[in-house]
C-alpha cells in the first residue's frame, strides 16, 4: 500500500519533471531566434521579445537566488543580453535547473521580493509559479516566432489546475500584472485554456 508521504514525494517529482520539460523547452525555443526577432512584438502586452527575453532571464536568476534563501531584489534585475542572446537566456535556464534540483528544495522557504515583500512561500508552491510560467512564456516565444510549440500531455495536466488557481480581479489590471484578465476561448486544446486563463488569446498572431 502506499502511504501519504509516498504519494507526496511522487507528486513533489513530478512538478519537478514537468517544470524541467517546460523550461527545456523554453531553451529549445530560444536557440532559433535571431537578432532580427528581438524587435518582434510578442503575445506580452508592450514587450518585444527583447523585454520577453530579458524578464525571463531575470526570473530564472531570482527563483534560483529565492530557492536558496537569499530574498533582495539584485537577482531579479534585468541583465544586458550579449551578443548570443539565446546563450545567455541558455546559461539562466540551466542555472535555475540546477537550483531546483537541490536536495529539499521543496521543502524550503522562498522569499520571493517580487510577489511579496515580507511573505515566505512554501518551496512547492514558488516551483508552481516558475513552472506555469515557463509553459506561459515557451508559447510566447513561439507565437512570436510563428512556430510550434507542444508539450506532453502529462506537462499540460499538471499546469491547468496550476494556472486556474491564479486571482483574477483587479490583481489582473494593475501596473505590472503578471497576467490580464482571463480571455474567452474555444475547443478542446489545453494549451490554449492555459494561456487564455492566463490572459492571452490564443489565436495570437505577430
Amino acid at each position: 500500500m502506499t502511504t501519504e508521504t509516498e504519494t507526496a514525494r511522487a507528486v513533489a517529482s513530478d512538478l519537478l519533471s514537468h517544470h524541467e520539460a517546460a523550461v527545456r523547452t523554453s531553451i529549445e525555443l530560444v536557440d532559433r531566434v535571431t537578432g532580427a526577432d528581438l524587435r518582434k512584438p510578442t503575445p506580452c502586452a508592450d514587450w518585444t521579445l527583447h523585454g520577453l527575453l530579458t524578464h525571463m532571464i531575470a526570473q530564472h536568476y531570482g527563483f534560483a537566488a529565492a530557492s536558496r534563501g537569499v530574498g533582495d531584489h539584485d537577482p531579479w534585475k534585468p541583465r544586458r543580453l550579449g551578443e548570443d542572446p539565446a546563450a545567455d537566456y541558455r546559461a539562466a535556464a540551466e542555472h535555475v535547473l540546477a537550483a531546483f534540483a537541490e536536495p529539499g528544495v521543496l521543502e524550503r522557504k522562498f522569499p520571493l521580493p517580487e510577489f511579496s515583500p515580507t511573505h515566505l512561500f512554501p518551496g512547492a508552491q514558488a516551483v508552481g509559479f516558475h513552472f506555469i510560467d515557463y509553459v506561459v512564456h515557451s508559447w510566447d516565444v513561439a507565437k512570436t516566432l510563428g512556430v510550434a510549440v507542444v508539450f506532453d500531455a502529462e506537462v499540460l495536466d499538471a499546469a491547468r489546475p496550476v494556472a486556474a488557481a491564479v486571482p483574477g480581479g483587479s490583481i489582473r489590471t494593475a501596473p505590472g500584472a503578471a497576467f490580464a484578465p482571463e480571455v474567452p476561448w474555444s475547443g478542446s486544446a489545453a494549451l490554449d485554456e492555459i494561456v487564455a486563463l492566463l490572459g492571452r488569446a490564443p489565436d495570437w498572431t505577430n
